[in-house]
């Protein structure tokens, strides 16, 4: 099983749709604890009508994301923090029955996790696929650039 990553950082909505078109992904599952944005077009209804529009299958998976304390370390760039406030994120029940749900999505089509961070390294959705992925291989996606 393949899944594709993506952050939106930096990026308009059609740059994020034609990235993903480009790669082949038929669903974007949203990564984030809170599907808000300053952005215009990323916050959850607006993003999934945009990707209904495009053919794009959307779905959010709101325990896979990251709590505050969580955000706030991936802003300072403090990955060490980030790793131990999602380890403990991915240990509750909810975020289990997601991931799971996650990996059963994923299967169906070409599926792509989404997530603020343009860069996957910096980003919960890498440590995410890291201890739920199940030996998938993983393809990051950069926002307007091909695919």
């Amino acid at each position: 099983m393949k899944i594709f990553t993506i952050g939106y950082e930096g990026a308009t909505v059609d740059e994020l749709i034609g990235t993903l078109r480009s790669a082949g992904v038929k669903r974007l599952i949203d990564v984030r604890a809170l599907p808000l944005s300053r952005r215009p077009g990323f916050s959850k209804t607006a993003l999934g009508a945009a990707l209904g529009e495009a053919g794009i299958d959307y779905r959010h998976l709101k325990a896979l994301g990251t709590p505050k304390e969580g955000r706030d370390a991936a802003k300072k760039g403090d990955r060490v923090t980030l790793e131990a406030v999602y380890a403990g994120q991915l240990d509750l029940p909810e975020a289990q029955v997601q991931a799971a749900q996650m990996r059963e999505l994923a299967a169906e089509m070409p599926t792509a996790l989404l997530c603020y961070e343009r860069d996957p390294c910096m980003c919960h959705r890498t440590l995410l696929l890291e201890a739920e992925g199940e030996g998938a291989e993983v393809v990051d996606l950069y926002a307007g650039e091909p695919a």
